[in-house]
């Protein structure tokens, strides 16, 4: 019992003492925004209408309220500051691998192979995904609820108590809602039932050679309110899917690619967790795959399921361990094609656990009989859980922010036209415009059909004041998505820097038609609407934009620069620390709160921002104009 205790100990301290890099991590621009910083419902905390739209929604293609829940519960405890919802995601990755780790020991009373299971899972560098992203807070929360059904699971299988069945329903229940991956729960109990609970064998010699049979029906029939809530949760969750546009149609992903795309994937996830090299955020669903690569993946897959068979009897994990990958995977395997990703490393959380089990065993009844086996197997699992740290140690600096882990990622991977646009994105919120311009280029050359990037350049060229550019990529935008939200609110900010003030106006209406929850618009209709002496209206999207609050350093940006101009310098200047407490190193934030501060008569601290913007982004002349102006150098 002792050394349950202190192997329970180092896990927690080895799991914490690794990730916590990740409190000095940023958002990235992939996902966090629609999940925490530019969602104005989460950005809120934990309110009662919040509360009602977690279990109404489907944003972000998903119906998964208990995540909405612990984002609005993060934003509630630490605001935007990304570093405690970092470490919220630390924490609940170290409770996941010690309640595998407690979970195994109950069910085998093998403390040492149920350590390096929960070690591996731990430290692995593709679980670092998961864990340093906190768009992905539904992997590690839906593991964690997964583990904790689990666990009441046993209990009721072991005493037959009500409660431990009711508490694992109920628990499956609240992983579903975390994240609906977890639909294969009933199949990995079925195959505990199997190994190690032994369920399925005859409760003496004497029985029939059909009670296993029997027993299995019987296991079946226990599973069906699982079932249900499987079928229930698909159902919501492809309903969801196709109403955010997130589930790929034929045209895009035939189903025989898809298939051809899954056979591969199931071992290159294997080849990872092996040699865990070359991870990236995003790899591109391929628009082939070579027909000789999915015949031999699908021969070594058919291999390793016979050897499996071959031995199942005599090493029962195998069976368990083998299914548990190939069962939890493949709802994420491709075959309903979401996203334009070909696999992903989250994907793996908990799949992997059935193969570190397979593994673990294995070994642990191989080496049963060799010299200094105990000095072998620690020295060696020593040896590979240090190796895993590093790798894992080094891997989260890539996701530091959203340049670093946008340029690993990109150098790792091929024609990948979201990422090279995420990147664009990440070099404009710094400056770099004309970085960010040609990127955006970049990602129309490797994918003509992105309204985004349209999108995108038109946001550029509205800044830099080309404004017949920038409508043109706007309607280029619209022509392939009509109902992009914020293609029509950079159209309506472009038609009012034409002059074409109608026109304007309308289209930022259009916008917030398909989108009433950004600021944005509504500060650019409410410009447009004082010019045209709609003043009542003007006043009443200002309110609104105000009670939408600033949920991105941009929109913070936006909104200060439409008081400025009015000449409301000291509100403008409360929306600019805003945008820099947001991201402290915004050049468009520090240029303009140096403006404000300069004309109130602010000069020092004026100064100091735009040698701010220097320090960022050294070639910005008007930066040294304005410290001339104000006699500084």
């Amino acid at each position: 019992m002792r050394i349950r205790y202190i192997l329970s100990l180092v896990l927690i301290i080895i799991t914490l003492a690794v990730f916590a890099k990740t409190a000095t991590h940023e958002f990235i621009n992939f996902d966090d925004p629609g999940y925490v910083t530019n969602n104005p419902v989460v950005k809120h905390g934990l309110t009662s209408a919040g509360f009602a739209w977690a279990f109404t929604s489907t944003t972000m293609s998903n119906w998964h309220p208990v995540t909405w829940l612990s984002h609005m519960t993060d934003v509630q405890l630490f605001g935007l500051k990304p570093a405690g919802h970092h470490m919220v995601s630390v924490v609940l990755h170290a409770v996941a691998a010690l309640l595998l780790f407690l979970l195994l020991v109950r069910l085998t009373d093998a403390a040492w192979p149920s350590f390096y299971v929960a070690a591996l899972f731990a430290l692995h560098p593709l679980h670092v995904e998961s864990v340093a992203w906190v768009a992905e807070r539904k992997d590690v929360l839906s593991c964690v609820l997964m583990l904790l059904a689990t666990h009441c699971y046993v209990s009721y299988a072991k005493s037959g108590r009500i409660a431990g069945y009711l508490g694992a329903l109920l628990l499956f229940l609240l992983g579903l809602m975390a994240k609906p991956m977890l639909v294969t729960f009933p199949v990995i109990l079925l195959l505990l039932d199997y190994w190690p609970l032994n369920r399925l064998a005859p409760a003496s010699p004497d029985v029939d050679a059909v009670s296993p049979v029997r027993g299995l029906m019987n296991l079946l029939k226990e599973k069906v309110p699982f079932f249900l809530l499987t079928l229930l949760s698909a159902a919501v969750t492809i309903y969801g899917q196709h109403k955010g546009g997130a589930m790929a149609t034929l045209d895009k992903a035939p189903i025989v690619l898809r298939v051809e795309n899954a056979i591969v994937a199931y071992l290159k996830y294997i080849g990872l967790m092996l040699w865990p090299s070359d991870l990236g955020i995003l790899y591109p669903f391929p628009k082939s795959v070579p027909l000789w690569l999915v015949i031999g993946s699908f021969l070594l897959l058919c291999a390793i399921s016979l050897l499996v068979v071959r031995f199942g009897l005599r090493f029962p994990y195998l069976v368990t361990g083998w299914l548990w990958y190939l069962v939890t995977l493949l709802p994420v395997i491709g075959l309903i094609q979401v996203g334009g990703q070909s696999m992903a490393d989250r994907y793996t959380y908990i799949p992997l656990i059935g193969l570190f089990i397979a593994l673990c065993w294995l070994v642990t009844d191989v080496s049963s009989g060799w010299r200094q086996r105990e000095a072998i197997l620690a020295g060696g699992g020593a040896a590979v859980l240090i190796t895993l740290a590093a790798l894992t140690w080094l891997q989260l600096d890539y996701w530091k922010n959203s340049l670093t882990i946008c340029r690993h990622t990109l150098a790792v991977t091929r024609d990948n036209y979201l990422i090279t646009n995420n990147y664009g994105i990440a070099l404009d919120e710094r400056g770099d415009h004309a970085g960010a311009y040609r990127l955006f280029k970049e990602t129309l050359e490797i994918y003509p059909g992105s309204a985004t990037a349209y999108t995108n350049l038109g946001a550029i060229c509205v800044r830099w004041g080309k404004y017949p550019e920038a409508l043109g990529y706007y309607q280029k935008a619209l022509a392939l998505v009509p109902d992009h939200a914020i293609a029509w609110a950079g159209l309506g900010k472009t038609l009012a820097g034409l002059g074409r003030q109608a026109e304007a106006i309308a289209a930022l209406e259009q916008s917030l038609q398909l989108d009433p929850d950004r600021p944005e618009p509504h500060i650019d209709l409410a410009a447009a609407l004082l010019q045209a002496g709609r003043t009542a209206e003007a006043m009443q999207h200002k309110q609104m934009a105000k009670e939408l609050g600033p949920v991105s350093t941009g929109a913070a940006i936006n909104m200060g620069v439409g008081l400025a101009k009015e000449g409301r310098h000291a509100e403008a200047l409360e929306q600019f620390n805003g945008a820099i407490e947001l991201d402290p190193d915004s050049v468009e934030a520090h240029f303009n709160r140096g403006v404000v501060l300069a004309k109130l008569n602010r000069p020092d601290e004026a100064a100091a921002d735009f040698r701010k913007v220097l320090q960022v982004s050294p070639g910005t002349s008007a930066a040294r104009d304005w410290l001339a102006r104000l006699g500084r150098k």
